[in-house]
């Protein structure tokens, strides 16, 4: 399993990147192509599915989109490309307060989401999405305060840790979040 993909983008479709790693090419299927620049370099943070006849990738620029695609994905008859279209079109707060609101209107705008899978999300999700939310408020103290030392503003700091994947060692998020600031 794959947590996430460091490398320049070489290739955007309508509905796919091509994610350049160490001269491999690893085409990956995202909510918001464009929303990538041709030969910048990303993390692109991806789930790997496998079935019988396919393997492929998911990316996302966020932990949060990831997160929230790897729990619609475990509703009943909600699979990856049904999921995909929700978070391209509808932010993952929106998507969030519209479950814990039970809006089924709201998520009936997605494509091939209809009344029944709708309301299965709601009946799958409501009071689960509030925790996948708010573990990504919490920030990490010790990034937060080396970027302040090298002289940067809260507020452009605030939006960069966000993005960086806290699991990695500090060094490693000192690095990707100079790397966010720097764009």
């Amino acid at each position: 399993m794959y947590a996430y993909i460091k490398g320049f983008i070489k290739d955007i479709e309508s509905d796919y990147i091509v994610v350049d790693n160490d001269g491999i090419g690893y085409l990956v299927y995202t909510a918001s192509p464009y929303s990538f620049e041709m030969n910048k370099e990303y993390i692109v943070y991806l789930y790997q599915n496998v079935r019988e006849d396919e393997i492929s990738l998911y990316g996302f620029k966020t932990i949060e989109e990831k997160k929230l695609f790897l729990k619609l994905i475990g509703v009943k008859g909600l699979g990856p490309k049904m999921a995909l279209p929700m978070i391209a079109l509808g932010s993952p707060e929106g998507i969030i307060d519209a479950i814990e609101r039970e809006n089924i209107l709201y998520l009936k705008k997605f494509p091939k989401i209809g009344d029944k899978v709708a309301r299965q999300i709601i009946l799958d999700l409501k009071g689960k999405l509030a925790s996948t939310h708010s573990e990504k408020e919490p920030v990490n103290d010790e990034l937060v305060d080396a970027l302040k030392s090298l002289g940067y503003k809260t507020g452009d700091i605030n939006k960069v840790v966000k993005q960086v994947d806290s699991s990695l060692e500090i060094g490693e998020q000192i690095k990707c979040a100079l790397k966010l600031l720097l764009k």
